[in-house]
């Protein structure tokens, strides 16, 4: 997927003294908005307020199932204008799969507290909510010549029983292949051993835009450390629930789980 082809520009005139109101992004659900506006401005996206850099930037993005418009609020020198953005439907692969071992389905009674407790970590990475300005550069792929073979939204229903879809993509890969930082970030998790995900790696890039790099043999980098894009971080494992080797990022706007897809050249 080229970004060119997935990136566009609406503008919105405030004023004829005032800078518009930017967007980089489709209106599509799963997909990330990049914003721009003045940077004395206040921004809300529906009722909640964002962050808006030194320069006039913000970010967010468009959760999976989002089924209703998105309203865009800017206020400046005590004016509010308003904006109601369409948002366009997906749609997403099911793959249904009978005849499974249970185990393989529902995870056993006694992982229940760990797997609540990993879910706490991630959430509490997931809602940081720094000043970090990252989220603007353009993100590049982690892994070179890599095969893609699982892509955002797409669910399976195993044995009649809908799971959760899928929020990221997978990337087929030798164990040990290296993997790269696909933006500059801080580390605010870094778990050798998740239930689910394994060796995982959560990194903040600033106005609750963070990324996640699961099932990882080694991990290079510790709590609390930037990294630069670009930088090896990692390599590529087969640990937590995985049946091979590869890698699952995902992206995230605090708690919506957006399409990596969207902000990578995967051509």
């Amino acid at each position: 997927m080229n970004l060119k082809n997935i990136v566009f520009l609406t503008t919105l005139l405030v004023s004829s003294n005032v800078l518009a109101l930017e967007f980089q992004g489709k209106f599509i659900q799963g997909h990330f908005i990049l914003g721009k506006t003045d940077p004395q401005s206040k921004i809300w996206v529906d009722e909640k307020k964002v962050k808006v850099s030194d320069d006039g930037y913000f970010a967010f993005g468009i959760g999976r199932d989002r089924k209703y418009d998105i309203s865009i609020t800017k206020e400046l020198d005590g004016n509010k204008e308003r904006i109601v953005k369409k948002v366009f439907k997906r749609e997403y692969k099911i793959q249904r799969i009978d005849g499974l071992s249970e185990k393989k389905v529902t995870p056993p009674k006694e992982v229940y507290e760990r797997i609540k407790r990993e879910n706490k970590i991630i959430g509490e990475a997931r809602a940081i909510d720094s000043n970090l300005t990252f989220f603007k550069k353009k993100f590049i792929s982690p892994l070179d010549d890599a095969i893609v073979t699982g892509v955002y939204g797409s669910q399976r229903i195993l044995n009649g029983k809908p799971k959760w879809p899928h929020y990221g993509i997978d990337f087929a890969a030798k164990e040990g292949t290296k993997i790269k930082a696909m933006l500059d970030g801080k580390a605010t998790m870094v778990q050798s051993d998740l239930f689910y995900t394994g060796g995982t790696l959560i990194f903040d890039h600033g106005h609750g835009i963070s990324t996640l790099y699961m099932h990882m043999k080694d991990i290079y980098v510790k709590k609390g450390q930037e990294v630069k894009q670009g930088e090896i971080i990692g390599t590529v494992g087969s640990t937590g629930r995985s049946t091979g080797p590869h890698l699952d990022i995902r992206l995230n706007w605090f708690g919506t789980r957006l399409d990596p897809a969207t902000v990578l050249d995967l051509n």
